[in-house]
């Protein structure tokens, strides 16, 4: 093997190959499962906050859990239901607070952990029926959104 097709291999699967992505708005992405959290940011409860038309504090009451081991800042996810479904999924499997949703929520299925491995992209499709639908998402597109999740960390 060259050393050109090591490094082509050692590439992220994103780097190596054509994604396609099309939100089919099954709501899929929004159950938790296992060790799934929703990670918001200082800003992005804020933002929610505003949209909703709650304080902060109260916001945080009703809406976000804490991880333990974590910060007095740090730590905050969105709450789920008792069916495991996300705080702001509605009824109509739409996420009302969509305009302003938490950046995790509008990268995916843009996360490392899916887009680095092919078997982490067919897994994660299993789950996802808009995975491999749609038009070619763009390799610089990818990269902004991933970066976009490492600033929020």
């Amino acid at each position: 093997m060259s050393k050109r097709s090591i490094e082509k291999f050692n590439e992220p699967l994103y780097q190596r190959e054509a994604l396609r992505f099309e939100c089919t708005g099954c709501g899929a992405c929004c159950v938790a499962s296992g060790d799934y959290y929703v990670y918001v940011t200082k800003n992005e409860i804020e933002k929610i906050g505003d949209f909703l038309g709650l304080s902060r504090a109260w916001f945080k009451r009703r809406y976000l859990q804490r991880l333990p081991d974590e910060g007095p800042e740090e730590g905050w996810v969105l709450a789920v239901s008792d069916d495991d479904l996300c705080v702001f999924l509605g009824k109509d499997r739409r996420c009302s607070v969509y305009s302003v949703r938490p950046a995790q929520c509008s990268s995916y299925p843009y996360w490392p952990e899916v887009v680095l491995r092919k078997s982490d992209w067919l897994r994660e499709s299993r789950r996802c029926e808009g995975i491999g639908r749609g038009k070619i998402v763009s390799k610089k597109m990818i990269a902004a959104l991933l970066e976009k999740q490492a600033d929020n960390d």
